[in-house]
């Protein structure tokens, strides 16, 4: 099968749409089939990377936005990659403007097209200055913008169930289900050889420490400033959290902690590599996330492999991930204080977190890539064999194909 997916990021990006893509991309090229991926970049550039074929088109950097961000300025290389390449299945990740070329010339040259959201408007807001005077207004846009390209689908997926009832809820009609993003089993797992005193001596961190870890991208809507000021109010001073990862927010979030004196028990590490991060996280005690607008969590999913207990706001997809009180808890979403107080009660349990890990690991077994890669390789060949490619608007009967494939998939 030729599988073309298409969408805003791709490697070395490190945000949740890229490490996913990635995953699926090089898991379908692994189990034999023909994989092309489009995605802008800084130069045009045409190269395989672990049996995958990338096709990058010339944009412009928006690096005044984010630095992952780019704006392709031409399309003619969407148009070649069909030709040439002639896929049998269109996939994209988003609803920017590259996917909209691509899902517009499968649409003309008959290729069915599937989606993965992975967007909800929070991603964007914080970048638009003044959205808060407007916040109602502005989400209802952000949604239309994104659904305007998605209900032109043969079928949509997204990470959790979360993210699919509230697709629902903003006016999906086109079939929806869900799968997992998946992870690595192999790179994630508890690793008993972990030097742990020594992993956190090379990061700067405290050796004894009740050590919190979060991963992923350093901007607003992930919400760490409510990690460290839940730092400031906690009554225990044997507390650490470390922030590993890269982003826009970054300085401010520095800043902060200048303000509040936290520099001795807040650590920023900035970009840790790929194979450095398995062994951080089996140095760590507890994994934290206070992100309000994460579809599932990929980070989090890899502390879960990794045997952490975890510390997540009660938001979104979050709750799918912990069972309150067995491998973790959940603190009320903004609140500093409450999520000072879960971190002085998870300290006080250090008998329990093995079990914790024991059962965030059994958790994270379920959500392995393989897997995902398997689910999305039998949806393609279902909505090809049930769901002829229909154009602009389709009618009942293609809708209910396409239902009848998110049933057999055992998914609704």
């Amino acid at each position: 099968m030729r599988v073309l997916i298409a969408g805003t990021t791709y490697y070395p990006a490190l945000n949740g749409q890229s490490v996913f893509t990635v995953n699926l991309a090089e898991g379908l090229a692994r189990a034999g089939h023909e994989v092309t991926v489009l995605f802008p970049e800084d130069h045009a550039s045409g190269r395989v990377r672990n049996r995958v074929r990338l096709e990058a088109l010339g944009s412009i950097s928006l690096r005044f936005i984010h630095e992952e961000s780019f704006l392709p300025v031409s399309f003619g290389r969407v148009r070649r990659v069909f030709e040439v390449f002639q896929p049998d299945i269109l996939h994209v990740q988003d609803h920017y403007p590259l996917s909209v070329a691509a899902v517009r010339l499968a649409r003309r040259l008959g290729v069915n097209a599937v989606g993965t959201n992975h967007f909800i408007p929070a991603n964007l807001a914080h970048y638009v200055p003044g959205a808060a005077l407007f916040a109602p207004a502005l989400e209802r846009v952000m949604w239309e913008w994104m659904l305007r390209l998605y209900r032109r689908l043969d079928l949509v997926a997204a990470p959790s169930q979360a993210a699919v009832d509230l697709l629902r809820a903003q006016g999906l009609h086109v079939p929806a289900l869900a799968v997992s993003c998946g992870i690595d089993l192999g790179r994630f797992h508890p690793a008993a050889d972990v030097d742990r005193r020594a992993e956190r001596v090379k990061f700067g961190l405290h050796p004894e420490r009740t050590l919190f870890i979060s991963v992923g991208r350093v901007d607003r809507e992930k919400r760490l400033d409510v990690l460290i000021k839940a730092m400031a109010q906690a009554s225990r001073r044997d507390l650490q959290l470390a922030i590993a990862g890269e982003g826009a927010a970054s300085h401010e979030l520095q800043a902060l902690t200048h303000a509040l004196g936290l520099q001795e028990r807040v650590r920023f590490l900035g970009r840790v590599p790929n194979e450095e991060l398995p062994a951080l996280l089996n140095s760590a005690d507890v994994f934290a996330m206070a992100s309000e607008a994460e579809l599932l969590s990929i980070a989090s999913l890899e502390a879960m492999a990794s045997g952490l207990p975890l510390l997540l706001a009660n938001a979104m997809a979050l709750p799918e991930l912990v069972t309150a009180g067995s491998n973790g808890y959940l603190f009320e979403p903004g609140s500093p204080l409450d999520a000072a107080r879960c971190m002085e009660l998870m300290t006080g349990e250090r008998d329990r977190w093995q079990d914790m890990g024991r059962i965030s690991l059994e958790k994270a077994r379920l959500h392995s890539v393989k897997v995902t890669v398997e689910r999305y390789a039998m949806l393609y060949v279902q909505v090809m064999e049930n769901s002829p490619a229909p154009g602009l608007s389709p009618d009942p009967h293609q809708r209910n194909r396409g239902t009848e494939i998110a049933h057999r998939s055992g998914h609704t």
